[in-house]
């Protein structure tokens, strides 16, 4: 665990870096890949984001890991969402927003990273989430 001297910012280190380890493991990147599984939890992310409206969004976040929350937020502009994606146009900015080539497929990529995330997002909201998308979209995610 990262020591910060604050017993809060432990935790959110903590779990962020469980979240990116499951993400290297899901896809055999060793530890030196830590830019990767970060840039991939980053492009989720924000495609995510982007895509739902600023109520759904806000819900979202709120379950996330603090630092996480923070990645999620960033460069956020709520007055240009959501942006309205399908399937092909969520997976394009997913790959446009990594700055590693993708071995995988992108929705792979996505899939992995969401699993990771799901698991700090309750049954409901997550439901929320994927019924705010369209059909060919939602099944994109776990």
């Amino acid at each position: 665990m990262a020591e910060t001297g604050y017993a809060p910012f432990n935790r959110t280190v903590d779990k962020t870096n469980r979240v990116l380890r499951e993400i290297e493991e899901a896809h055999g990147w060793s530890a030196e890949h830590r830019n990767r599984s970060y840039a991939a939890l980053r492009a989720v992310l924000h495609a995510l984001r982007d895509r739902l409206s600023v109520e759904e969004s806000a819900h979202l976040a709120a379950q996330l890991p603090l630092l996480i929350r923070g990645l999620y937020y960033d460069g956020w502009r709520p007055g240009a969402v959501p942006v309205k994606l399908d399937r092909e146009e969520f997976l394009d900015r997913v790959s446009r927003g990594v700055d590693f080539e993708v071995q995988e497929s992108t929705e792979d990529l996505v899939k992995t990273v969401l699993q990771a995330l799901r698991k700090h997002i309750t049954d409901g909201e997550w439901e929320d989430v994927k019924s705010s998308m369209p059909r060919d979209l939602a099944s994109v995610l776990p």
